[in-house]
């Protein structure tokens, strides 16, 4: 298997098993990882370079832990989506965007998505 390094930072907003999971892939590319999440004990906090606690909720702390990386991803849907818009205008590269997270918090609204998207899914 190939490696790549480069400079880059990963940004995850989650640092549960999940979270570890991919860490564990990113160490094979000699990435710089950062990850936020509300528990000092989370799984994450060992595999990352640098991990941050903080509310995932919080506009002012997801702005603050994006604003130095390239690229952000979440772990977790429970992510503050205004401040995942604040990153996009301010040129950090967010996935899923985060007007597919909203869609994703709001159930009511994936549900029509979805449904919209394939009327043969209905039942």
């Amino acid at each position: 298997m190939g490696y790549f390094s480069g400079t880059q930072t990963i940004g995850i907003l989650g640092g549960g098993q999940l979270g570890k999971m991919l860490l564990t892939t990113t160490r094979q590319w000699d990435l710089n990882t950062k990850v936020m999440d509300p528990s000092p004990a989370a799984p994450s906090r060992i595999a990352c370079n640098t991990f941050v606690t903080g509310d995932l909720m919080d506009y002012d702390s997801v702005v603050a832990f994006g604003e130095d990386i390239d690229v952000l991803t979440i772990e977790i849907e429970n992510i503050n989506a205004d401040a995942l818009v604040t990153l996009e205008k301010k040129g950090v590269k967010v996935y899923p965007q985060a007007s597919v997270l909203k869609i994703i918090q709001n159930k009511c609204c994936l549900l029509y998505t979805s449904d919209a998207a394939d009327d043969s899914l209905r039942v």
